[in-house]
């Protein structure tokens, strides 16, 4: 099964909140009033003032998918093999390990953490740096975590629901969470920081991660959109539905979450 690696492009995110946050005062969508309890609750439900805002950015997004996105992904899939991408694919999450394993243990997720170091171990040594996943077929199942998890299993509030153009759905906390991944998690940012002559490396990774994101969820989303008699709400709700999923660990929601 295809894994989607992890891509935020974290200054366009602070950049694009901060446009956000400027024009929400005129974007936010009306809060249905309390006489009205069905409405109230599809907008609670949907987490979404910014929705105005929001569509129109998912707008935006849709124009330069089909004018940049889409292009460079065909000519991704010319030059790579198929039956090489998910080799690729696993070399990056190989190298994107250590994000994983410092929030296991900031989350205190000490067995999983256990799993991630030797997922990268074993990987790197007997997999060819990660093109092959040796962990996996050994039983150390493959799991990411990211900070915007952590500040979730931490308590933090998720804040309202945004869409950022070139990135997609998330929410404020997941901008803050991807921001302190990028900068201060990555050791390939690291790298990039400390070596002027080096940020290449950074830049490089920022677009294979990328590149492999978009050419792993471009199929599925393609689906979705014909599948929806409206995308924008479809893709808000699959986006937040698999965000609790990660947060959860892919156990099931507590029993309130069920009741009416």
């Amino acid at each position: 099964m295809k894994r989607i690696p992890v891509f935020r492009p974290q200054l366009i995110a602070r950049l694009a909140a901060a446009g956000i946050i400027a024009a929400s005062l005129a974007a936010c969508a009306t809060r249905p009033p309390a006489s009205n309890p069905i409405a109230l609750g599809a907008y609670e439900e949907a987490n979404d003032p910014l929705e105005p805002f929001n569509r129109a950015m998912f707008n935006v997004d849709a124009g330069l998918d089909k004018v940049l996105i889409r292009p460079i992904i065909k000519g991704y899939r010319v030059i790579v093999p198929e039956k090489a991408r998910p080799h690729l694919s696993n070399f990056v999450d190989n190298f994107r390990s250590p994000i994983t394993l410092a929030n296991d243990l900031m989350q205190a997720e000490f067995r999983r953490a256990g799993i991630t170091l030797g997922r990268f171990v074993v990987n790197t040594g007997m997999g060819f740096f990660g093109f092959f996943d040796v962990g996996e077929e050994i039983g150390l199942a493959y799991h990411s975590e990211d900070f915007g998890q952590t500040l979730a299993r931490w308590g933090v509030p998720e804040g309202p629901y945004i869409y950022v153009p070139l990135l997609g759905p998330m929410s404020f906390r997941d901008g803050i969470g991807f921001g302190v991944d990028a900068f201060l998690v990555d050791p390939v940012a690291w790298y990039g920081r400390a070596d002027g002559s080096m940020a290449w490396v950074q830049w490089a990774n920022f677009g294979l991660v990328y590149v492999m994101a978009k050419d792993n969820s471009m199929d599925p989303l393609d689906e979705l959109k014909k599948s929806s008699l409206d995308y924008y709400a479809a893709l808000r709700s699959s986006y937040r539905q698999i965000r609790a999923k990660e947060i959860r660990n892919g156990a099931p929601p507590p029993m309130e979450d069920f009741d009416e």
